[in-house]
């Protein structure tokens, strides 16, 4: 033993420093009541301490599942998240219990969870290619579900004000210019998610400072240049809902029309990807230099493989029993790519671009 031990007793044992969390920015992708996924997805990640979210951007479902997360984190951390994610998709599972669209019982029994051969949908689709918002829902009416359980569930004003708090991105698309319009936290409303969300085919276009805006998966779905363009983390973790790859040629009407719908919703996002792939591979031959232009590392979590089987009729089923299979498989995808890919964070991707989206 030292003398200098001696006077002031055992040295205190080492203690380990915690790990640093971390930080990545989220893509979230809409789709309608597919977004159920994404809510899986959310619950899966903020059950990871490990990992902090630094900024959010989506559209139409994700831009409102962002907004839930941002509201929660708020409130009290990832676990009031997880909480007010939870109550959202309840509410939302309680309106659309008595949507005119639900399959009756006979007909859950013969097609699952697929809405295209029931008479109410089947109806509603017919309608919706013969007659437009305008004429099915006259004005003053303007009846939209969301509105409700969106001012129920998001105290905005704390929302557009407190300042710590993750960045908030929010897609539309501008019926007048054709251009996309992008919301931040701090510009957010309640209106602002319902343009976000807004199909034209069954909403009436929403005004914002008598501006038209449609939903924002036509022109960013969802936009990723918010989040390397505000100086985020590098990593970037895209939630993806609309199949990129469907082997089979669709030769039915409701098939056809699902696969435009996908290739629409998907054709933004894929064309910002390769523009992120064309600045890295400037990058890495030195013909671009940082930080003027950035390393970004770009992440995916989806399930083609599960979420191609459903038909597009399926985005309006609010039966909570298919809400709660897609937040399972959601997590399920959620927890595969942590144990696959969490140490990739800050140092590559973990999905081939070239591959998958070139």
């Amino acid at each position: 033993m030292n003398e200098t031990t001696a006077q002031n007793g055992p040295a205190a044992p080492a203690v380990a420093k915690p790990p640093q969390k971390r930080r990545v920015s989220l893509a979230l992708q809409g789709g309608g009541t597919h977004g159920a996924f994404t809510w899986g997805v959310l619950e899966r990640l903020l059950e990871d301490d490990r990992l902090e979210v630094d900024g959010l951007s989506g559209t139409s479902a994700g831009a409102i599942n962002g907004a839930m997360m941002v509201q929660g984190l708020l409130e009290g951390g990832p676990a009031e998240a997880i909480a007010a994610l939870d109550r959202f998709w309840r509410s939302i599972a309680g309106k659309l219990a008595i949507s005119p669209l639900r399959a009756t019982p006979m007909e859950k029994l013969v097609w699952g969870h697929d809405l295209t051969w029931s008479v109410a949908y089947r109806t509603f689709d017919t309608l919706s290619r013969v007659l437009s918002p305008y004429q099915i829902n006259p004005f003053p009416y303007n009846y939209n579900p969301l509105r409700d359980a969106l001012v129920d569930s998001i105290d905005f004003d704390r929302l557009r004000m407190e300042a710590k708090a993750p960045k908030l991105f929010v897609s539309a698309t501008s019926v007048r210019t054709g251009k996309p319009r992008v919301f931040t936290r701090k510009e957010l409303t309640v209106d602002a998610l319902l343009a976000s969300a807004c199909l034209p085919q069954v909403f009436k276009a929403v005004e914002i400072d008598g501006e038209p805006y449609w939903d924002g998966g036509y022109l960013g779905n969802p936009a990723l240049w918010p989040l390397y363009d505000q100086g985020g983390p590098p990593d970037i973790v895209l939630i993806q809902l609309n199949p990129t790859v469907r082997e089979e040629t669709p030769t039915s009407a409701s098939d056809i029309v699902n696969r435009l719908n996908e290739i629409t919703f998907n054709g933004s996002l894929m064309a910002e990807i390769r523009a992120i792939d064309f600045v890295q591979r400037l990058l890495d031959t030195g013909r671009l230099e940082q930080p003027r232009y950035r390393r970004l590392f770009l992440h995916l979590i989806e399930d083609e493989d599960r979420m191609r089987k459903f038909k597009l009729s399926t985005k309006f089923n609010g039966d909570w029993d298919f809400l709660c299979m897609l937040k399972e498989y959601g997590r399920e995808a959620a927890g595969a790519w942590l144990d696959q890919h969490f140490d990739k964070l800050g140092r590559e991707s973990s999905v081939d671009i070239r591959a998958r989206f070139l």
